[in-house]
């Protein structure tokens, strides 16, 4: 059947296809459940919701009504920005689709502090990733363990009478209300220029005491999307960042994590993680991307500015997976 969703069964040839389930209705309106099946629109792996978060989009290539009142508008100069309700999701990505997203998107989306007084550690919890609900294209499956994680069976359980057929367990709703303040994401902002659009999500991890003083963490994820056809790639990245306390630190340097990511008609999205720690409790960043056009001529993409705020309810350091 055409609406039937198929994948390499042996990913090397690409050639033999097996039927993994059949594609829903995208919905126009409402939210995901938690076990909803889909398949991500732009990076194409399988995945399964977990549970949606309400987000903040503040989209700088929306022009607001002088008219609107929005509390959320965005600080720093930029006031003109309102922020919208938007829902991104928290979703597991399944393990097989993990190599073959690897040079488009960093497939281990949430790190911790790890909760150790003596440790100054990063942990991540592979394969999971926050997902806007346009990039969803929903699918049905009659496979009881349709996602590979090693996570699926300790979060969801089969139940056939429910639609989607898995439900949260107890250990994911512990999960969720223990680590929310690592896990949920308020803000969220996008800018387009010159058709390459960046799309930032930061989220606070915490605070570690050393030396006498106070040094908070945050982790922001990065989004670049090509939204023409012309091959661009991306040569440098130019960040300032302004700290509660009064310090501005430029930071320049080649590429993102290690690589100069080419963006693409047939892979038009690079997705990564970074960490950044400051000695105020606040702060904000901005900057800008430097992409090469295949002539050799280069252009400048603004990254737009995004505030680091730390969570004033902070109890306890995240659990991470130990129950």
């Amino acid at each position: 059947p055409s609406n039937s969703l198929s994948a390499p069964r042996n990913r090397p040839e690409g050639k033999v296809l097996e039927t993994v389930g059949v594609f829903e209705a995208p919905k126009q309106h409402g939210k995901y459940e938690t076990g909803q099946l889909f398949l991500h629109s732009v990076f194409g792996y399988r995945g399964i919701v977990l549970f949606p978060w309400q987000a903040r989009l503040y989209d700088r290539d929306v022009a607001s009504p002088v008219t609107e009142k929005s509390e959320n508008a965005a600080g720093h100069g930029s006031k003109e920005v309102k922020g919208k309700t938007h829902t991104y999701y928290q979703v597991l990505i399944d393990a097989r689709d993990c190599p073959h997203i690897s040079q488009r998107s960093q497939t281990e989306a949430v790190t911790f502090l790890a909760n150790h007084d003596d440790s100054r550690a990063l942990y991540a919890i592979p394969g999971l990733d926050y997902v806007s609900h346009e990039d969803i294209l929903p699918y049905s499956s009659t496979d009881q363990v349709p996602i590979q994680h090693e996570l699926f069976e300790r979060f969801l359980m089969y139940d056939q009478t429910k639609v989607p057929p898995f439900v949260a367990r107890d250990t994911l709703c512990a999960w969720q209300e223990k680590n929310h303040p690592w896990l949920e994401l308020s803000d969220v902002h996008r800018e387009t220029t010159e058709n390459i659009r960046v799309t930032v999500i930061p989220f606070y991890m915490g605070m570690r005491e050393a030396q006498n003083s106070h040094v908070y963490w945050w982790r922001y994820c990065i989004r670049l999307e090509n939204l023409d056809s012309e091959v661009v790639q991306l040569r440098e990245r130019h960040w300032r960042i302004f700290s509660l306390s009064g310090t501005l630190e430029t930071v320049r340097g080649r590429g993102v994590v290690g690589r100069e990511p080419v963006l693409s008609k047939e892979q038009p999205a690079f997705q990564y993680s970074s960490h950044v720690s400051l000695q105020a409790s606040s702060g904000h960043m901005w900057g800008t991307f430097r992409f090469e056009r295949p002539d050799g001529s280069h252009f400048d993409v603004r990254i737009p500015p995004f505030s680091l705020e730390s969570n004033k309810d902070e109890k306890t350091p995240p659990s991470g997976l130990h129950w």
